[in-house]
């Protein structure tokens, strides 16, 4: 058993329960739902089927959601232009928040844009010193000899 302290509470980075929720548990919220339930969900999607086609607009939105989710991404055609190297990357950042200024891309996806390139960025900055970093090392081992 876990142990603690004088005021009854955890130590700090201590769990009460180190082993956690068993695997493959439910939540107790959705058991209840799933028992109330039980028998009853073919019924019910008939159900919001016949008021979605009377006109129920939330019966309608609802059924059109459960036949295709609403997409959270979409693939996003835009040039960035030539990146060689570290120096291009203002001019693909400032293409970038023009695309975004003038809504040809969402913030979002011009967010998603500049995480990539940022990340190219950092990649190309750490290969280019360790390169330099072996190129020392060469120097070093050489003089020394």
């Amino acid at each position: 058993m876990t142990k603690r302290t004088k005021t009854g509470q955890f130590p700090k980075g201590t769990s009460g329960n180190p082993k956690g929720k068993p695997e493959g548990s439910r939540n107790k919220v959705t058991l209840a739902a799933e028992s109330v339930l039980d028998g009853e969900a073919e019924k019910l999607t008939r159900k919001a089927i016949e008021l979605a086609l009377a006109g129920d607009g939330t019966a309608l939105r609802l059924c059109i959601e459960r036949i295709m989710p609403v997409r959270k991404e979409r693939r996003v055609k835009f040039d960035l232009g030539k990146i060689e190297g570290v120096s291009d990357h203002p001019a693909a950042q400032s293409r970038i928040a023009r695309a975004v200024s003038e809504g040809e891309l969402t913030p979002g996806e011009g967010l998603a844009l500049t995480s990539m390139l940022d990340a190219q960025r950092r990649s190309l900055e750490t290969a280019d010193l360790a390169e330099r970093l072996e190129q020392i090392e060469e120097r070093l081992a050489g003089a020394s000899r």
